[in-house]
């Protein structure tokens, strides 16, 4: 298999950073509702690397569907694997190592893992063709590389909000300034052919809020995500938007949560290659 190659494009700028209202949906997700499309592969015994693996909950499932097996969690930030190493320990988890780390120059030999998984990573990286590659690279022969995007073009929602849709196309601009792309779900197929897998499985899934509760905490973190992330100062300093513009936008959101009838649904693409 190929060697890592020496020469890195630089990745892109996160765009959402680890604010609480962010760390808020991350730590929400589990292998079951973020994971299904892998989890029926896993095997006790296997060694898996979680690129980009956040507060680490999706990290702690995996490790304990592969025990006794090894998990390796790496993310760029060091101060969220912080967070990820204190829910670890809270599991009782005592197989998962975690590192800082690039997915476009990952620091393991090649053929190091049986699989490797990335959930929410390619839509915020500079060359998602050459992550794949990276990933394919440390992923021994007939392993699994998963990857799973959500589709910011396919959000949908109800009732119809104005300031919704500006929401919708700020946060693209914002994205795509950031070097990422937004609507990477839709992609993910076309980006492990141009990595070189041939033997890929393309599925999609959705996550849906609908009850009052899912509502509400769906409307208030996306609000205060909107006006109290990095992701403000981005799309303000990145010209993208105006700080009062941000605000109206917020307001938008707490309005749809408060409608009786409040729905909203993540398109989620997903990929399952072969090494």
């Amino acid at each position: 298999m190929e060697s890592a190659p020496e020469t890195i494009r630089e990745s892109a700028v996160y765009t959402h950073g680890h604010h609480e209202s962010v760390l808020r949906s991350h730590r929400w997700r589990t292998a079951a509702n973020s994971a299904a499309y892998l989890t029926g592969s896993l095997r006790p015994g296997m060694s898996v690397l979680d690129v980009g693996c956040g507060p680490g909950t999706i990290t702690a499932d995996l490790a304990e569907l592969v025990a006794p097996g090894r998990v390796t969690a790496v993310d760029a930030a060091e101060d969220v694997l912080a967070q990820a190493r204190a829910y670890a320990g809270e599991r009782g988890l005592e197989g998962i190592e975690f590192g800082v780390a690039d997915v476009h120059a990952l620091d393991f030999p090649d053929d190091s893992f049986d699989v490797v998984h990335a959930h929410q990573v390619l839509q915020h990286v500079g060359d998602p063709v050459r992550a794949l590659r990276e990933m394919r690279r440390v992923c021994r022969p007939g392993g699994i590389v998963a990857a799973r995007d959500a589709d910011y073009a396919a959000m949908t929602w109800f009732p119809e909000v104005p300031g919704l849709d500006d929401w919708q196309g700020v946060y693209r601009r914002v994205a795509r300034g950031n070097g990422g792309e937004p609507d990477a779900g839709r992609r993910l197929l076309s980006w492990a052919k141009a990595a070189g897998f041939t033997d890929i499985t393309a599925t999609a899934s959705a996550w849906c809020y609908a009850t009052p509760d899912e509502v509400t905490w769906w409307s208030e973190l996306w609000a205060d995500r909107t006006t109290a992330s990095s992701y403000a100062g981005i799309a303000v300093g990145g010209a993208h938007t105006t700080a009062a513009a941000l605000v109206e936008i917020a307001a938008a959101w707490r309005a749809w949560g408060r409608e009786p009838d409040a729905w909203f649904s993540v398109l989620n693409g997903e990929i399952l290659c072969r090494a």
